[in-house]
């Protein structure tokens, strides 16, 4: 086998692994990621606890990168501390090693498992969260498959001639290899994929361990550029979690290089076989960045804030309530079709303003913050002006000659735009009237029942994601998913009412004083639930999948 072929081989072997490890991660996010978010959110005021956290999420994702991005928006959002956040990151960077343990393992058998399990699961429901499963299945399934490809596409490299030169050349220059393995790393975006290719070359016996160490702080640096570099654009507050992980371990990667090259000590004490040690290495290497964190983490958040206030532009964001440009150009009413799709921009501003408002206002049962109720409120007022012009433009367009499809479109969107405005004010007058009656009387929320509002609130968001989506695209399929998850959580109402009566019959102290406003809360996600999946009757009834008294079934 020439290189030009193994090169290839191992290219679609390491392509493999990059995207099953992104289909696993977007199977946990989709079927779970509300779910994390909130049991995040509600961890992270405890720095102890979002080290452990951080860890489980980075393994469910299989990517401390992702857990960086959610975390900083946190921050961002002033939902947590900064410190707080710099821990949480700290413990993902722990889980994205142990990940790499973990599939050090002898999983040859996972392989047609999981293939099979998981395309049974997706093919034989239109659950969603069953969907994301046999989702998340296939994807260890593939990924497993991935690092065998891996191994055998190596293994004509033993009797390469050119490869004993280069990994001779790197002993000697442990500077370059260190910064080829930081350059690999964020070209792959993943310290997963870097480290399990480090250990695949020793385990054949293709690089010498202290080479492999050497590379394993490259890697480490690499992956700290990931995150500060995908939020360059984003607020200055958002910024800070990333930015302070690059300073922590990036620079923590430089100083035990360092180290390493001025005292060489023996890595045998990592393990016996060349691939256990580069993996021990890693695990080490974070270990020791995440017991520095902890005393450093004050120092390195105020370098951090003077770092990312020196960079941040001159101009600030512009308030939530400001208003923006509007795509109703009047002009194009005698062109039917860029009317409609002018309208259909400014319905989906309206669906990113509702979804910020729906987002952020379980923040304020937690934690009810005069200025961002306000904020809220002014968010309210927009989707109201919005609406009135969104219904008058389309008023106007209506007076043309249109096509029954047209009609049938204007109408669609004005129908959305109705069901939008009715969900802010559900959040506005009903929900915002609940936080400020909890924070008015100073109450507290059950574990049992913060947890169960988190949770039915995060599957309503999912859901108005879901409605969004099925207004832009028309996709059948998700339309007619969006509906039947109307059916699920309206099971999902009756489980937490039973519970939380039950807890009532308990005597519990808490249940009692926050009953009216944990079932009052239930029910208006409930109604805005059934507003947003309203939005998919017009797609369903379009392609015959809906009829007076149920669903009907896509393939029947």
């Amino acid at each position: 086998m020439n290189g030009s072929t193994v090169l290839l081989h191992l290219a679609g072997a390491v392509a493999l692994l990059l995207w099953a490890t992104r289909m696993v991660r977007t199977g946990v996010e989709r079927a779970y990621g509300e779910r994390m978010r909130q049991s995040l959110r509600g961890v992270l005021h405890n720095p102890v606890l979002a080290v452990l956290w951080g860890t489980m999420l980075s393994i469910a994702l299989q990517s401390s990168t992702a857990v960086s991005l959610l975390v900083g928006s946190f921050v961002g959002s002033g939902i947590v501390s900064g410190i707080s956040g710099l821990m949480a990151v700290r413990g993902a960077e722990v889980g994205s090693a142990l990940v790499v343990l973990i599939l050090s393992f002898d999983l040859t058998l996972l392989v047609p498992v999981c293939l099979l399990a998981g395309t049974v699961i997706f093919m034989s429901t239109e659950r969603g969260d069953w969907r994301q499963i046999g989702r998340i299945l296939v994807g260890i399934g593939l990924l497993v498959l991935s690092l065998e490809m891996t191994g055998q596409a190596t293994e004509p490299l033993r009797n390469s001639d050119l490869l004993p030169v280069i990994v001779s050349y790197l002993n000697t220059d442990p500077i370059t290899a260190f910064m080829l393995a930081a350059l690999m790393t964020w070209l792959f975006h993943s310290s997963i994929a870097a480290i399990l290719l480090l250990v695949t070359f020793a385990s054949r016996g293709l690089i010498e361990p202290e080479l492999g160490v050497v590379m394993v702080f490259g890697v480490n640096l690499g992956s700290s550029f990931i995150a500060p570099l995908l939020t360059r654009n984003a607020a200055p507050q958002a910024r800070i979690v990333p930015m302070g992980n690059l300073l922590m371990r990036g620079a923590g990667s430089l100083v035990i290089l360092v180290a390493y090259l001025t005292f060489k000590p023996s890595v045998t004490f990592l393990g016996s076989a060349p691939s256990d040690q580069i993996i021990h290495a890693h695990i080490l290497f974070n270990i020791i960045i995440l017991l520095a964190g902890v005393p450093l983490s004050g120092l390195v958040l105020k370098a951090t804030k003077a770092i990312v206030a020196l960079n941040a532009p001159a101009t600030q964001a512009p308030p939530l309530g400001q208003a923006e440009l509007s795509a109703l150009d009047e002009s194009v009413l005698d062109v039917p079709s860029l009317a409609l799709a002018n309208a259909t921009r400014e319905t989906v501003r309206v669906c990113e303003t509702v979804e910020i408002m729906l987002q952020r206002i379980i923040g304020l049962y937690e934690n009810p913050e005069q200025p961002r109720i306000d904020e809220l409120s002014g968010l309210d007022d927009k989707v109201d002006r919005k609406h009135a012009e969104i219904k008058l433009y389309l008023a106007k367009l209506t007076t043309r000659s249109l096509s029954p499809q047209e009609v049938g479109r204007a109408q669609e969107l004005l129908g959305a735009c109705v069901k939008l405005e009715q969900v802010g004010d559900i959040i506005v007058r009903n929900m915002l009237a609940l936080v400020q009656k909890k924070m008015d009387r100073k109450l507290k929320f059950t574990d049992e029942g913060w947890l169960e509002l988190s949770n039915f609130h995060a599957k309503v968001l999912t859901n108005a994601r879901m409605a969004f989506n099925v207004l832009v695209s028309r996709d059948s399929e998700m339309a007619h998913q969006l509906v039947l998850e109307k059916d699920l959580l309206r099971d999902l109402e009756k489980q937490s009412s039973q519970r939380h009566f039950s807890r009532l019959r308990e005597g519990t102290l808490r249940s009692l004083e926050t009953s009216s406003i944990h079932l009052d809360t239930i029910r208006d996600l409930k109604q805005i639930n059934s507003l947003l999946a309203a939005m998919a009757y017009p797609v369903l009834e379009e392609q015959g999948l809906l009829n007076t008294t149920r669903l009907r079934a896509l393939n029947s």
